[in-house]
């Protein structure tokens, strides 16, 4: 008996189906080991730190994946923000020599007298920690750092953790990550 050549088109439909089985399965693979298994990540206790910079520099991205971010419920909305301006600030207003982020991340948004809103702009956040500080020193402690869980390469040994002073960066479960002031909720 002879074997019936497959002509092209059989032969292109055959290897569809099959690449089509393959990726399905392959798909179905990941989705299941994802589903099944624990994923842990770092995350920086706000309780625990002490603002000493390290966040900024000793991260392996550049910039680092320590952001600052801001619970809104801690916040007073003051017009003399401790973490918004320089404790030698001028005068309140928003020129830069009054600012004591850096790099300007920290957009002040007047509400109404004498209220102001103070919102993180993450793409310009260092993770240097003195805006941190100065809410800490002369405010309620509404900013804080964390890191950005889509932008950290989650190292096996972080190395801001290896130097942290507070021993202020653990390993948690994905589902448990975000620890915010004020809000002891788990946020995602």
């Amino acid at each position: 008996m002879e074997k019936k050549a497959e002509n092209r088109r059989e032969f292109i439909q055959k290897s569809a189906r099959l690449s089509l089985v393959l990726a399905l399965g392959g798909v179905g693979g990941f989705a299941l080991t994802k589903t099944t298994k624990d994923e842990w990540v770092w995350q920086i206790d706000p309780f625990k730190c002490t603002q000493c910079g390290r966040c900024e520099s000793d991260c392996v991205l550049a910039p680092s994946a320590v952001k600052c971010i801001h619970a809104y419920d801690l916040c007073g909305y003051c017009d003399l923000c401790g973490g918004y301006f320089k404790p030698d600030a001028n005068e309140l207003s928003t020129a830069g020599e009054n600012q004591l982020c850096p790099t300007a991340a920290i957009e002040r948004k007047f509400i109404e007298e004498p209220y102001f809103e103070y919102i993180i702009n993450e793409d310009l956040c260092i993770g240097c920690a003195k805006c941190v500080e100065g809410c800490t020193s002369f405010g309620n402690g509404s900013f804080h750092l964390q890191i950005m869980h889509n932008i950290c390469l989650n190292c096996n040994e972080c190395s801001i953790a290896r130097v942290c002073p507070s021993d202020a960066i653990s390993r948690v479960k994905s589902n448990e990550a975000y620890k915010v002031k004020g809000d002891f909720t788990t946020n995602t």
